[in-house]
């Protein structure tokens, strides 16, 4: 005979505490917009948190702008890519010319 089995996954209880009211309330505004409870908006934000890609870095704040780190400015960007690829590459066809060609040849 096979014992009896809970066929019910017991799920945690999480709580979090001393959440600053401006975050509370946005949570709410986020739910309504969604046409969630703040417990169904909340589910939904761990789920996608937790099934995105890896692990992103602990997010701290930066001194400039309110930037946070990890994140770059568009000057920041275009500093980067134009340092790493400084002029076109030569004797390259453009990629709107390859494109044209393309579209022409059917």
């Amino acid at each position: 005979m096979v014992p009896f089995q809970n066929h019910f996954e017991v799920m945690p209880h999480l709580s979090i505490k001393d959440v600053p009211p401006a975050w509370a309330e946005a949570l709410r505004q986020r739910a309504l917009q969604h046409h969630r409870s703040l417990q169904g908006e909340l589910m939904a934000i761990l789920e996608q948190a937790l099934s995105a890609a890896p692990p992103r870095p602990a997010v701290t704040a930066a001194p400039e702008a309110g930037l946070r780190q990890g994140r770059k400015t568009l000057a920041q960007v275009r500093q980067a890519l134009q340092a790493r690829y400084p002029r076109p590459i030569e004797g390259q066809s453009s990629s709107v010319a390859l494109i044209r060609e393309a579209r022409d040849s059917r």
